[in-house]
């Protein structure tokens, strides 16, 4: 009777026992990926994921073999007076999206059907890192269309997370222009770019990785 009752309070604990969604699974990955980045301003994962499995994973970081901005001790964008959006070209680190599309390319891996997962945080005023909308720039977002990938699930400031058709950017794109995006990762939080004259978009936000 004793064995009885044992299994039968097990069964009830597991019935009970929350258990978090596939979503979650990946974006907690992520989220661990992201914490390899080298950007003293922000840090971003990306993961891609095919079939149930984790195909390639990839964070903002300088390329292989060369000194990030952690061991040379500065921000070359910052020292340089670049303001955020502009000159993408003039920053040590290759963005978390570019990064897994590359890693997944040396695996010799197919993307084609694939989902992407974001995650990022920022540094703050108070010296910590904490959540921020994670969005891909215009750069890699074009990228992520071209590798043939499906969807982007994109972790949210508040915890949430929130899932983009990646067909329905192109047909965006198809109908109108890319500055006429109505979400995009600003520096200024805004997608106002014919008022402000300026396309300060970066998957960092607050010019974290491009400022």
């Amino acid at each position: 009777m004793g064995n009885l009752q044992f299994f039968l309070n097990l069964n009830n604990y597991l019935k009970n026992m929350s258990r978090i969604s596939k979503l979650e699974y990946y974006m907690n990955i992520t989220k661990e990926v992201s914490r390899r980045a080298t950007c003293f301003r922000a840090r971003h994962g990306a993961i891609i994921v095919k079939d149930d499995q984790i195909i390639s994973t990839g964070y903002n970081g300088a390329p292989r073999k060369t000194k990030d901005c952690f061991e040379r001790g500065n921000c070359l964008r910052t020292e340089m007076g670049i303001p955020s959006g502009q000159r993408y070209e003039m920053c040590r680190s290759v963005h978390a999206e570019q990064n897994a599309i590359i890693n997944s390319a040396r695996a010799g891996v197919s993307l084609l059907g694939g989902v992407i997962y974001l995650y990022s945080e920022k540094f703050d005023k108070e010296n910590a890192y904490v959540p921020m909308d994670a969005y891909p720039c215009f750069i890699c977002k074009k990228m992520l269309i071209n590798a043939g990938l499906s969807e982007a699930v994109l972790s949210r400031a508040d915890g949430s997370i929130k899932v983009y058709k990646i067909e329905e950017w192109v047909k965006d794109w198809a109908e109108n222009d890319l500055i006429d995006d109505k979400e995009v990762y600003s520096s200024t939080q805004t997608n106002d770019f014919k008022k402000d004259n300026s396309l300060h978009s970066c998957s960092c936000g607050s010019g974290a990785c491009c400022s």
